[in-house]
């Protein structure tokens, strides 16, 4: 993963929490991925009726698999100290930040100077413009995540946490260079586990490129005629890319990049098969268990696992797994 891609993942992970309220079902979902994040800063765990902007940056780092490197916090001027720590913070409000960046706030900003205030709020850039960029936020007016259009230099601009997103896709065996293409939700894959149809592509060019067999990738995407495909269609390349992607379209989950990379990853055993089976059974999104226990059970009584004391005891041990757990259940039942 490049750079520019690493970048993109972060927003895409973010935006696809906006509309979230207060108890809803997309709120409880970054609540829960930041909640079972370890270590917890400073023990707390964001309760539902909390102000939770800095929790909802905190949480897409941490879906994205960076927040080793961002740090995370549910306080605002605690976030600002944590970055500062870490050499990532950037003091100065006219700055022009980068998609995946967070734009700190100070609403007792007089716009003169540098603001050197106490942050109030916390959002990640999610597009940039020419003299503008949009930050894409948790806990705006109403306790919703939305987005904020600012000017570049404008007033309230406290300072940005800037994570070095090229040394940190290096470390993760990316690369520093490249283009970002902008994905958003179900149509958003991870290299290696998709492909997009471009002019001229056939089944046959995309299997030889990826090692596999027209016959595989038929019967992995359900085609009926080999030789109909269409610009612009996804064609995923094993059953669980195919089965994390009817999943997102349907709803149950929102963030199939993490998923997809999780599952490539093999650092959670038998992943792939809870995410292929579970797709089988699913036709539609349903209420999330309240917790992964009554989720497990649930995927126990429809079929889906039949190794429950696996999922039990090691759902803690990987970041959001306990809320797949719960979305899955919630779905089957």
């Amino acid at each position: 993963m490049t750079e520019n891609q690493l970048r993109q993942k972060v927003v895409d992970i973010i935006n696809a929490w906006i509309g979230a309220t207060k108890g809803s079902a997309k709120h409880l979902d970054l609540l829960e991925v930041y909640n079972n994040y370890r270590p917890l800063a400073r023990g707390y765990k964001v309760q539902v009726k909390d102000a939770y902007c800095a929790a909802t940056v905190s949480a897409a780092y941490i879906r994205a698999g960076i927040a080793e490197y961002t740090g995370t916090e549910c306080g605002v001027e605690k976030y600002t100290l944590v970055a500062k720590k870490l050499g990532i913070w950037v003091e100065n409000d006219a700055h022009t930040p980068k998609i995946g960046d967070a734009c700190v706030y100070d609403w007792q900003d007089n716009g003169v100077g540098d603001c050197t205030g106490a942050g109030d709020h916390i959002g990640i850039v999610s597009k940039v413009s020419a003299g503008s960029f949009v930050v894409t936020e948790g806990n705006m007016s109403g306790g919703k995540v939305g987005t904020r259009t600012m000017a570049i230099n404008g007033r309230y601009i406290r300072g940005f946490i800037c994570p070095d997103f090229a040394a940190i896709a290096k470390k993760l065996g990316g690369t520093t260079t490249g283009t970002t293409t902008p994905t958003t939700g179900a149509s958003s894959v991870v290299q290696g586990t998709a492909h997009t149809v471009a002019a001229g592509d056939t089944l046959g060019k995309i299997a030889a490129k990826y090692g596999t067999t027209v016959d595989a990738l038929a019967a992995i995407n359900g085609i009926q005629n080999k030789n109909l495909i269409r610009v612009g269609q996804v064609v995923y390349l094993t059953e669980a890319a195919a089965a994390v992607g009817k999943l997102a379209r349907l709803g149950v989950i929102n963030s199939p990049d993490y998923w997809n990379t999780a599952a490539a990853s093999g650092k959670v055993k038998y992943l792939d098969r809870l995410l292929i089976q579970a797709a089988e059974k699913i036709t539609k999104a349903g209420t999330r268990t309240t917790t992964p226990e009554a989720g497990v059970a649930a995927l126990v009584a429809a079929g889906v696992i039949n190794t429950p004391d696996y999922w039990l005891a090691n759902y803690r041990t990987f970041p959001s797994l306990d809320a797949l757990l719960c979305a899955l259940g919630g779905a089957v039942k």
